[in-house]
């Protein structure tokens, strides 16, 4: 499987980032690795910004993030367009999220989630495909169009 994948994670995903790269490896995947590399205490936004402007740019085809909750990770990487990040923690949602939804990046909460069952729903989403049913890529089209819509609202401000 030869697909790039941005990874970042901030200080409470670090440990998990690292088990998160080796199976992406294994998988045969690209990694870039986008930090944070330590324990130290740093801030979500700025990785989840991180690996949204890898696939905003082309860097990178898909996106894992890993904070604490996974909740944070999510809602700032969704204020980056195109970018379509969904929490999950059980397998359903890891490929349902892409077969259906056309999910490019994953977020987990390092604290919540076991690594053993954090690599079962990375394989999970990461062997997943989108299935462009027409009712999948209306729902998508509509999803773009409020990004659109709110993204021309703040960009007049």
């Amino acid at each position: 499987m030869s697909v790039k994948v941005a990874v970042g994670a901030d200080h409470a995903g670090f440990p998990l980032k690292e088990t998160i790269k080796k199976v992406l490896t294994d998988e045969g995947c690209e990694v870039l690795d986008l930090g944070t590399n330590s324990t130290d205490p740093v801030d979500y936004p700025d990785f989840a910004l991180a690996v949204g402007k890898a696939i905003l740019e082309g860097r990178a085809e898909r996106g894992v993030i890993l904070c604490g909750s996974g909740v944070g990770a999510s809602v700032a990487a969704n204020k980056v367009p195109g970018v379509r990040a969904g929490l999950c923690h059980d397998t359903f949602s890891a490929h349902q999220g892409v077969e259906d939804d056309d999910m490019n990046v994953l977020c987990m909460g390092a604290r919540v989630i076991g690594s053993s069952l954090a690599v079962e729903v990375l394989r999970t989403w990461l062997h997943a495909r989108y299935t462009h049913a027409e009712r999948h890529e209306r729902r998508k089209e509509k999803v773009c169009n409020i990004e659109k819509e709110f993204s021309s609202i703040t960009a007049k401000k």
